[in-house]
């Protein structure tokens, strides 16, 4: 067994970025090739009727835009040539009007003047007169009330406990403290400081100290483990008569080890151990428990409705105290319910219940918006596709499906509750374009219009006005660079063009931007979309060996749709002349539900059966394409799926780079391994795992993994090497010393990735011409 090292493809820190494999915003220098008019940073006015913005162009230039929203208007924010005259008068040195030496700008309160910043000095320009003077104090930078689109973040637990002050939650009218004492829970009279008990049941392995394991669950908080906490998870009524507390059962805790052989700070090797639970294992589960603060005393819950939790969360109370929700994951994610108690009771009952027989993607589509204490939205795929539903909160009962048609709604942006209006993202909606375009619309809650408020044959970003009655839509693909355009929220309606960017510099050095591609995948009628990308010095007269950089991760999908400047592999494969090809397959997300359902349970698919017929298709069409020389790389479940073409198609993969790749899910993070390959563990894990099917491997193979990998146990790919050694099968190996996650993304690892493939699919060519790509490193 030799023992050099693999490729350079889209694998990063967290799996689900992995195929991206580019450098987007990297550090530019001189000779790197820029575009122009890419950006756009709106800086509002007071009355959000009027922004400005600055463009930086080629040659250092650079020139300040003023827009007029109401009025539709784009014009230079002020005479840049007059300004230019005026300061050269008073600097005494010649200034350029295309090359100011301003920064940013401060329009005055009554619209008569603008400060003109620059880095070191300030002017004052009256924009009725056109006199420059001057700043007799330069202010410090004001703050902007443009922002970025907004995004829904999922509030971050951890960080929610590390600042709260102590271990006790206060009632809303601040009376009492809840707090643990010996496992159960307690509350304190601040007036009378009185202590007494809620409970009484409460001990070591059953209590009401917060799960800081919970997190490990749902992400990476293996990466930097919770602190101990004492803190309960409480959540009071509003009117401070009961409360909700949450008991948790504790397990025994799984760790995996690592050995640090070359400790920086010492010669001996050092042990690593952190706490991770892969799929199958017992984990802490939670019950919500109901107290009457006035009666000290608890009002039981029956469990029927929760009787398996994966998660409990999203408790809500309503404003009359009455009752209150909360959200019930089960276990397998097959089960998903809004539960309503009756909060003088205690009686249960699904206000919404989803079901299914593959999974419900609790993880990448879940949403639960309350409208009002008796409404909430809810995002299903149960018609087959993504979309909103509205509930009758009181009764129980789906009041309309909000949105519907063969396209998906990827987000919600943004609710007016007064208007009953909805802004959302959504992908697919327009005939004709790539169905993962995503695009801007907005839908009437109570008779369901939707108006799609873009419409650029790309993907859509958007910036609002600070008081959203305007948008900036950017809109590009990967073949064509951005488009700005200043809309109006409530139609759509196009006010004014504002800047398309120059790329230029970037084709004419790239020779070309990807090519969009499309063919029918296994079934002849559902269309797969890729991207290709040639070599810089691209001869449609020679043959080209292909290479695919894999990602078939189905969380989401992996092909590029906005334009990039950078892509990693450009240099570092393609460049090296490949063609490198990059499709999204079945079983990867935001298509139909039935798209996504392919990975259930088979995750050794991977999509591969139309990934070949997309080559196959992409072949007849572009001649240049040698397809009796394909290799593939990956890493992350890039790294799962470049192995297994190879155990499952080495009759048309002929060499494959696997990078630090989840081989076996049950090796695996549990979270991310359930959601798709089920619960309890079953036979279905064998079959897929490419440990146990290492006896079929094809081809030639490069495994690479970095040793201190924290994201994917790294002894998931040494028990692939075991297993080939069993069968007697000849592969390449190679541990990265020090390296965690994405380990082939080393300058070390790119280049023997590169190296391989040339290697293996252009024989003709030295090796020695593979050397280091210029950047490379653990940039997204």
């Amino acid at each position: 067994m030799k023992t050099f090292s693999p490729t350079l493809c889209a694998v990063a820190l967290l799996p689900w970025l992995a195929v991206l494999a580019t450098v987007q915003g990297a550090d530019r220098s001189e000779a790197t090739p820029q575009v122009y008019r890419e950006r756009i940073e709106p800086h509002w006015f007071a009355d959000d009727d009027r922004f400005w913005y600055r463009n930086d162009l080629r040659g250092g230039a650079r020139e300040f835009i003023l827009v007029d929203a109401v009025a539709g208007t784009r014009q230079p924010a002020f005479d840049h040539a007059s300004v230019a005259a005026a300061l050269t008068e008073l600097t005494g040195k010649p200034v350029d009007a295309e090359q100011l030496p301003v920064e940013e700008l401060e329009f005055a309160a009554d619209g008569r003047s603008v400060l003109l910043q620059g880095s070191a000095r300030a002017w004052r320009l009256n924009l009725y007169t056109g006199t420059v003077v001057e700043a007799e104090e330069r202010p410090a930078r004001a703050e902007t009330d443009g922002q970025p689109a907004e995004r829904t973040e999922r509030p971050r637990r951890r960080e929610a406990r590390e600042t709260t002050p102590a271990a006790v939650v206060a009632s809303p009218d601040g009376r009492w403290e809840a707090f643990v004492r010996d496992h159960n829970l307690w509350l304190r009279g601040l007036d009378s400081q009185a202590e007494f008990a809620l409970s009484y049941d409460g001990n070591p392995g059953h209590s009401f100290r917060q799960d800081v394991a919970r997190d490990r669950l749902i992400g990476m908080a293996y990466e930097k483990p919770d602190p101990p906490s004492t803190l309960p998870e409480v959540f009071w009524s509003p009117d401070n008569t009961r409360l909700v507390a949450f008991q948790t059962r504790w397990v025994p805790e799984r760790r995996v080890h690592l050995l640090e052989s070359s400790p920086r700070d010492q010669l001996q090797p050092r042990l690593q151990s952190y706490p991770y639970l892969k799929p199958g294992d017992a984990i802490p589960t939670k019950t919500p428990r109901l107290f009457d603060v006035v009666a000290r005393d608890e009002i039981t819950l029956s469990s029927a409705l929760f009787p398996n939790p994966w998660t409990i969360g999203n408790v809500r109370w309503t404003a009359d105290s009455a009752r209150f929700t909360f959200v019930y994951n089960q276990r397998g994610h097959q089960v998903l319910r809004v539960v309503a108690v009756d909060a003088a009771t205690g009686e249960t009952r699904a206000v919404v219940e989803e079901r299914s027989p593959t999974f419900i993607d609790y993880s990448g589509k879940f949403l639960c918006e309350w409208v009002s204490d008796d409404e909430l939205l809810w995002m299903s795929e149960r018609d087959g596709w993504n979309h909103l539903y509205h509930y009758d909160v009181p009764a129980g009962r789906l009041k309309r499906q909000v949105t519907h048609g063969p396209w998906v709604v990827r987000r919600i942006v943004h609710l007016d509750r007064d208007q009953r209006q909805l802004w959302f993202e959504a992908a697919g909606i327009l005939p004709g374009q790539d169905p993962y375009h995503v695009h801007l619309a907005r839908v009437d809650l109570d008779n369901g219009q939707v108006i799609t408020l873009t419409e650029g044959d790309g993907t859509h970003a958007v910036q609002w006005s600070p008081d959203r009655r305007f948008f900036i839509d950017t809109w590009s693909r990967v073949d064509f660079p951005p488009v700005h355009e200043l809309r109006r929220s409530l139609d759509g309606r196009l006010l004014c063009h504002l800047e398309s960017a120059d790329a230029e510099e970037v084709r004419t050095a790239r020779g070309g931007f990807p090519q969009r591609f499309s063919a029918p995948g296994r079934d002849g009628k559902t269309e797969i979309y890729g991207i290709l990308h040639r070599p810089r010095d691209f001869d449609p007269a020679r043959q080209y060996p292909v290479v695919e950089c894999i990602y078939a991760g189905p969380h989401s999908f992996h092909v590029p749709k906005a334009f990039r400047a950078v892509y990693r592999h450009q240099e570092g494969i393609a460049d090296r002349g490949f063609v490198v090809v990059q499709i999204d397959g079945m079983g990867t997300s935001w298509r139909s539900k039935g798209f996504h359902d392919v990975c259930w349970r088979n995750l050794k698919d991977a999509g591969f059966p139309d990934r070949i017929a997309w080559m196959q298709a992409a072949a007849e069409h572009h001649p240049e394409l040698d397809l009796a020389r394909v290799g593939i790389y990956g890493g992350s479940a890039g790294g799962q799926n470049a192995l297994a073409a190879l155990l499952w198609h080495g009759d048309f993969y002929r060499a494959a780079v696997a990078d630090c790749g989840c081989h076996d899910n049950r090796m695996d993070k549990i979270w991310w391994n359930e959601q798709w390959m089920g619960w309890p563990v079953g036979p279905h894990y064998a079959e897929n795992s490419n440990v146990e099917n290492a006896h079929r491997l094809q081809g030639n193979l490069l495994l690479i993994v970095g040793e201190l990998d924290r994201n994917v146990d790294p002894a998931s790919t040494l028990q692939v090497v075991g297993a080939l050694q069993r069968a007697n099968k000849d592969f390449d190996f190679q541990i990265i010393v020090g390296a965690g996650h994405g380990a082939a993304e080393t300058a070390y690892g790119s280049r023997l990735r590169a190296d391989f493939l040339v290697r293996h699919l252009q024989p003709e060519q030295r090796t020695e011409e593979c050397s280091p790509p210029d950047e490379v490193g653990d940039e997204l």
